[in-house]
């Protein structure tokens, strides 16, 4: 992903056939959401989509018409603010999500309110990293966050919340609190379902490492682990009761994935049971000898 928390994909106006195949399958499953669970039990969900499904309930046009619709200027916001590549492929998406609503006789799956919340949630999520690891965007309101972003001193994630926020406040004044309640589960799925889609197992996590023995576990995670490493030249020590001692120290900062952190982890204890070690999300990591296999 790049710095726009986009597939990057920059210099093809549409994406590979893997790509064109991945973003008709999220086109398919989030439309499937929709008619399947959300629409017919009066539910909605964040972003341009949550206005769309707000908006079909107060005025009872097709839901194709107003996600097509309400996704429009944003396509245009991208070509603006991003590239023309991506905004072309993110019509592709739109069109296609707008279709799949529009001439797919999907059925109604369920009346249970928390199972269309969850399962409503997760086909919606799963279907919009379907598409964004295709390289393209179901939704626009990343695209507005991320124009908003450059004029106010917040990041991405805080203003899509707050704008998500907002949303809500007006569906449940309109809809009901427990309408909107449920529909901030399904939100929570949807948000969940499409990080894992475009994460996936192999989400990556930056560890800062603090040892007296350094130079061991420098090997260990280059020559057994097969990853690379980072060292920063640092001091240790400042304790409370002795503040005004400190030592040299090695500050070794490496990049796996989630799966392979237990064993990092172990390899470092039983060299130094003592060693300070700090794990963070990576959101993105490109170049060295990580490698990550993505789909598009």
């Amino acid at each position: 992903m790049d710095d726009w928390g986009m597939t990057g994909q920059a210099g093809r106006a549409m994406p590979s056939m893997r790509g064109i195949v991945s973003i008709l399958l999220g086109a398919l499953l989030s439309a499937f959401a929709l008619r399947g669970f959300l629409v017919p039990n009066r539910f909605f969900d964040g972003g341009v989509t949550g206005v769309s499904l707000v908006l079909h309930e107060i005025y009872h046009i097709n839901i194709a018409y107003l996600i097509v619709a309400a996704n429009l200027p944003f396509v245009v916001l991208a070509a603006r603010q991003i590239n023309r590549a991506f905004a072309a492929r993110m019509l592709f998406a739109v069109m296609a999500f707008g279709l799949c609503l529009l001439v797919i006789p999907y059925p109604v799956v369920t009346p249970d309110r928390l199972l269309v919340a969850i399962f409503g949630g997760v086909f919606l999520g799963v279907g919009a990293g379907l598409a964004e690891r295709g390289g393209a965007a179901l939704d626009g309101i990343e695209v507005l966050a991320l124009y908003t972003g450059r004029n106010l001193a917040f990041n991405t994630r805080e203003i899509i919340l707050a704008l998500n926020v907002m949303i809500f406040a007006i569906a449940a004044f309109m809809l009901g609190m427990e309408t909107a309640l449920y529909s901030t589960l399904t939100y929570f799925a949807a948000s969940r379902s499409a990080n894992f889609v475009v994460e996936g197992i192999e989400q990556l996590t930056e560890i800062t490492i603090v040892s007296s023995q350094a130079e061991a576990i420098k090997k260990v995670i280059v020559l057994e682990l097969g990853r690379g490493i980072t060292v920063y030249k640092g001091e240790r020590g400042f304790l409370p009761h002795d503040f005004n001692s400190s030592t040299p120290v090695d500050i070794i900062k490496t990049v796996v994935t989630r799966l392979e952190v237990p064993r990092l982890r172990k390899a470092v204890y039983q060299i130094d049971p003592r060693a300070f070690i700090v794990t963070t999300n990576a959101r993105e990591a490109l170049g060295g000898i990580l490698t990550r296999r993505h789909l598009h």
